[in-house]
């Protein structure tokens, strides 16, 4: 009897421990959810009125940008890192809510030398959280966009990245964009077709360059081939 007490004890000792491990466990993971990344924090910073200011010139240079593609020849346009959070910030929330999913509030993008850090706050499980994705975009050939995937993360947590894969696919697919995949280096690599035209008229994206705070495009529009 005295021994079946002792092992009795001891198993309730060990059960509570499991269970303590696992709620420390459910903790840090809870706190690392939380964890807003700094280039995320910093890019909600602006003011409102530097948001609106960087938002109107956003969409200015949008206006001036399809002006110049629905005409044949060349064009070019250059997007500041501020520029575009402007426009998420302001025109996006006030004109074009729908486009974002319920559960997610306040994308932001950081422009790195090749390559995005995109972030928003996400409400995942019970937990509202900051979901982060670096990628590099560069173009491969003319009209193909490659992503290449780095990491993604809710707060401090790596994710998995095939539900991200399954993302970018899925929002080609809505946009009418094809998708392949490759890899580099151990990283998935998006590879997006653009087939765009404008009345017609085939529009080549010839250069894509991502740095130092800004995106440059560049490329051409078409007459149709006559047959």
């Amino acid at each position: 009897m005295q021994r079946m007490k002792k092992i009795l004890v001891v198993s309730a000792v060990v059960v509570a421990c499991l269970l303590l491990v696992a709620l420390v466990g459910a903790l840090i993971l809870w706190r690392a959810a939380l964890v807003v990344p700094d280039f995320y924090a910093q890019a909600l910073a602006a003011s409102e009125t530097t948001r609106r200011e960087h938002s109107d010139a956003m969409l200015q240079k949008t206006i001036t940008l399809v002006g110049d593609v629905r005409r044949s020849g060349e064009w070019e346009a250059l997007f500041t890192e501020a520029e575009i959070n402007g426009w998420l910030a302001v025109d996006l929330v006030e004109n074009h809510s729908q486009s974002l999913p319920p559960e997610v509030a306040d994308p932001r993008i950081v422009v790195t030398d090749g390559g995005l850090l995109m972030g928003c706050r996400a409400r995942t499980g019970g937990v509202e959280t900051v979901l982060s994705l670096a990628v590099d975009a560069y173009l491969t050939e003319p009209n193909v966009l490659a992503l290449r995937v780095r990491s993604a993360r809710a707060g401090a947590i790596p994710l998995p990245l095939g539900d991200v894969l399954d993302q970018i696919a899925a929002t080609a697919h809505r946009s009418g964009m094809r998708v392949q995949w490759q890899q580099a280096g151990g990283d998935p690599v998006a590879l997006v077709r653009l087939n765009w035209e404008v009345k017609d008229k085939p529009v080549i994206v010839e250069s894509l360059e991502v740095g130092s705070g800004e995106i440059y495009l560049a490329g051409s529009t078409h007459e149709p081939e006559k047959e």
